[in-house]
């Protein structure tokens, strides 16, 4: 940007506000366009692909510029938010042509990731969530909003491990934070790349707690926190007022649809950590990231945008409250027994409007007059759905339809004073309703009907004053008068006003004539301000009553996703488990709710669980590849996890015992852009479960140790079984596949390890894969003969099975058996068969004192070449 030169009144104007708002990018209103300057404009054109061009603006050089058209700035706006810009609108606050030079602009809002409230850039079944984490010493509050609905949640926690949990939980669209959580550790490349989250630290003064308790009484309208279950949670007090902050400073906005925050504990729920979620493909799948896939995908069959994002909530914090758990058994009880009723319900759910999303255009006042008529359609169906409940007489069902108000008086409202089909703008009338305001039904008719009265007044005032030729004309000058010729200026009667005299007549008016005229001639701008004026005091009278409706929409949305349970365990053929607080898990016929959904021909196999806190700890599954094991523990996690969201399950039967945690070691994969191995991920990820688990966890473990040499990698996932069965240790229930066929050894060393595997049929050098599980382990890994169904050439099968059959003959690990575990001696004997003592070669104290983690591939691959023509040249 040029320096010399002096910047003209509307350019210094642009500076001044672009200096407050540095970190925006400033969408400056023209007339009818949004124009960027300067760096903003260089920007936007090349991320919205707009043309780019100048403006003389009192400096030497022309300063760069582009600009949208304001009719169409949600698409524009969207674009940049969802690249993570954050954008501020400056809108004209006074009235042109009353202004005194340059009309006066202000930012009006400044619309980020979190505060998008477009519905272009919303999905209608996700919440989009802005947080805020406030980071001291180890401890941490959190506090996240969706704005566009009123969903405002806040808690502490002792641990980033647990902050980043939440974060996954809830996948925030903006993270905002205090400086010292920047420095706490968080991965934040990965949250930001992978992610796609917005992070910013916003400035400390947000952070005070004085302030923050001061903006939440003031938000929420109470005398002290008590009242709001906030005492237990100074960190989340601080977050929760901080964030209040930043949304009054980028909102511009009172806010009044965030009426409710609720504190919440995590132990309320089941922890899932998040390699777990991912690894489960709860929400979405691992590959694609869609929603196809998923559990989600099957559980969702809701018809409204609020019992969607209501099903996902459950689906995201299964219960660990059994009485909680039951109550929703009960309620889907009901709805698979009462079809009918449940059908009904449906039926009237299904036109029914995003009434949450609907409020907060309400409070941002950009609800338009659509929006009230979806509104008020979606209003119509709550009294049938409340007679319909009438019928249930389930506790949790009979108390949504307590809580259900039909909103009556707000329908008739809109019933009687918005038209059916009216336009999008407000200001251009067409709006309201006749007969629904007296003074716009007389505009109206003033507007359609003004030649006819002028027509009328004209016959009558020559009937009354006998003045035949009499009629009414009109010019810019005077309006509208009464032309009399001379000839009959006699019979004029005393009330009439001389306007002007002209050679052969005389113009006059009369009371009734300017009353007509001034209803005539301002009647279209009189109309439309008076029914944007009536449409503005409808909307008020909603945004008054949005207490109720947020009360309704939340019944509505319990009900959708209630009824959604209901049908899809009727259609899928779930049933209801029991719940247990002893640690059992016993599943007859258990299935995979996702994969059964996508196998013709009801092809799935079933196979039962059993687990439990004594006996039956850990479950040992060994078998080949592609056999199903890592489906077979999934779907073990999976209804376990449903049982606790409220669902029914897929299975012939089910007894669960509630557990805390979820823990999944699945699949490996490089974490090459934080520089970690598949080794190095999955031992962290083994590290997490270790350190976290609980003996009331469920642990799903699938082929520790594969990441290394094989002693290590058996040494490594021994020792971890040893671990996890231990109760003194650990003594959690676990699934843990493997192709370490010595561990199948601790069946009968340790009490509680079970040896299961996936039975295979051989039919000469094929193999069958029978998807079943059966007691006992798996002597083989049929991997040669996976290799031959995977495509693999002959020739590499046929050497594959001559190298198999010499490796077989020097059985290395032969020795596995004699390990004893924890507690007992610790020898292992993987090299030795007797107590003879062995001469070293003199190979391995070279070997011993290499270093070769300093060595390439290359140099390793020569230099086993060189001690293997050492070894020849000894023969």
């Amino acid at each position: 940007m040029a320096k010399k030169g002096k910047l003209t009144p509307m350019m210094q104007q642009y500076m001044q506000i672009k200096e407050e708002n540095k970190d925006c990018i400033l969408f400056y209103r023209l007339g009818d366009f949004y124009e960027m300057f300067f760096d903003d404009a260089l920007t936007a054109s090349k991320e919205l692909e707009i043309t780019l061009t100048g403006k003389n603006c009192g400096l030497e050089e022309r300063a760069p510029m582009c600009g949208v058209p304001y009719h169409a700035v949600d698409s524009y706006l969207n674009k940049l938010v969802e690249k993570g810009y954050k954008v501020g609108i400056c809108e004209q606050v006074e009235d042109p042509s009353q202004a005194k030079g340059i009309v006066k602009r202000e930012i009006v809002r400044i619309v980020t990731p979190g505060t998008n409230i477009s519905q272009q850039s919303l999905d209608d079944e996700k919440n989009n969530y802005l947080m805020c984490i406030f980071a001291n010493d180890g401890s941490y509050g959190i506090s996240f909003v969706d704005v566009t609905t009123g969903d405002f949640r806040t808690t502490s926690m002792d641990s980033l491990a647990k902050v980043r949990d939440e974060i996954f939980k809830f996948e925030p669209a903006e993270i905002i934070c205090n400086d010292a959580f920047l420095i706490s550790g968080m991965d934040f490349d990965y949250l930001k790349d992978k992610m796609s989250i917005v992070i910013s630290s916003i400035e400390p003064y947000h952070f005070d707690e004085e302030q923050a308790e001061e903006r939440i009484k003031r938000q929420f309208k109470v005398g002290n926190l008590e009242g709001l279950g906030l005492l237990d949670h100074p960190m989340g007090v601080i977050a929760t007022g901080a964030l209040l902050g930043y949304l009054h400073e980028t909102q511009k906005s009172s806010l009044d649809h965030l009426m409710h925050i609720e504190a919440y504990e995590t132990s309320e729920f089941m922890i899932i950590d998040s390699s777990s979620r991912r690894n489960l493909e709860l929400c979405e799948t691992l590959r694609d990231k869609q929603k196809k896939g998923s559990l989600l995908w099957v559980l969702d069959k809701t018809k409204t945008a609020m019992g969607a994002r209501m099903l996902r909530n459950m689906v995201e914090q299964p219960l660990v409250d059994k009485k909680k758990i039951e109550e929703r058994y009960d309620a889907i009880t009901t709805l698979t027994d009462q079809t009918i009723v449940r059908e009904e319900l449906r039926e009237y759910l299904n036109p029914i409007y995003d009434l949450e999303r609907l409020m907060t255009k309400v409070s941002y006042k950009t609800a338009n007059p659509r929006d009230m008529i979806a509104f008020k359609t979606s209003l119509e169906l709550l009294p049938a759905i409340k007679t319909v409940l009438e019928e249930c007489k389930d506790p949790l069902l009979s108390g949504l339809r307590e809580d259900l108000d039909p909103l009556e008086d707000i329908h008739n409202l809109l019933e009687d004073s918005i038209i059916e089909e009216p336009p999008l703008a407000i200001k251009e009338g067409g709006i309201i309703k006749e007969g629904f305001k007296e003074d716009i039904d007389k505009l109206k008719r003033a507007k359609t009907e003004g030649k006819q009265w002028l027509m009328e007044l004209e016959e009558r005032e020559r009937e009354k004053t006998g003045i035949k030729n009499l009629k009414i004309k009109f010019n810019k000058v005077f309006g509208y008068y009464l032309d009399v010729t001379n000839s009959y200026k006699d019979l004029v009667p005393d009330h009439y006003i001389r306007k002007q005299t002209l050679a052969n007549s005389e113009r006059y008016t009369t009371e009734e004539l300017n009353q007509l005229a001034d209803t005539i001639l301002g009647s279209e701008d009189r109309l439309y301000a008076l029914e944007y004026e009536t449409y503005v005091m409808i909307r008020e009278t909603l945004a008054g009553e949005m207490e109720r409706i947020s009360r309704t929409a939340n019944v509505i949305a319990q009900i959708d996703a209630l009824a959604s349970l209901a049908y899809v365990a009727e259609r899928n053929h779930f049933v209801r488990p029991k719940l247990n607080v002893r640690g059992t898990i016993d599943i007859k016929d258990g299935r995979h709710p996702v994969v059964e959904q996508v196998i013709p021909n009801d092809m799935f196999i079933s196979n039962d669980t059993y687990l439990d806190n004594k006996k039956n700890r850990v479950a040992i599954i060994t078998g080949p590849n592609m056999a199903g094991k890592s489906t077979y523990m999934r779907q073990v996690a999976l209804i376990v996890l449903m049982a606790q969201i409220g669902s029914f399950v897929p299975a012939a039967k089910a007894n669960i015992g509630i557990v805390d945690r979820i823990f999944t070691r699945v699949g490996a994969s490089d974490d090459l852009a934080s520089g970690q191995s598949t080794f190095m991920v999955e031992m962290s990820e083994v590290a997490n479960i270790l350190r976290n688990a609980t003996k009331n966890s469920l642990l799903i473990l699938d082929e520790i140790g594969r990441g290394t040499s094989t002693f290590d990698g058996l040494s490594i996932a021994w020792a971890v079984v040893e671990y996890i069965s231990n109760s003194k240790l650990l003594g959690a229930k676990t699934l843990f596949a493997t192709h370490y066929h010595e561990l199948t050894e601790l069946e009968g060393k340790i009490d509680s390890v079970h040896n299961y595997c996936i039975a295979v049929k051989e039919q000469g050098d094929d193999i069958v894969f029978l998807r079943k599980i059966v007691k006992g382990g798996a002597d083989k890994s049929y991997g040669v003969q996976v290799a031959k169904l995977a495509g693999v050439p002959d020739a590499v099968i046929n050497r594959a099975k001559e190298i198999a059959r010499e490796l077989e003959e020097h059985d290395l690990t032969s020795g596995a058996k004699d390990i004893m575990p924890y507690g007992e001696a610790q020898q292992l004997s993987f090299f030795r068969e007797s107590d003879e003592p062995t001469m070293e070669h003199p190979f391995m104290a070279e070997l011993r004192e290499k270093d070769l983690s300093d060595m390439t591939p290359l140099e390793a691959l020569n230099y086993l070449y060189v001690l293997q023509e050492k070894l020849k040249n000894e023969e």
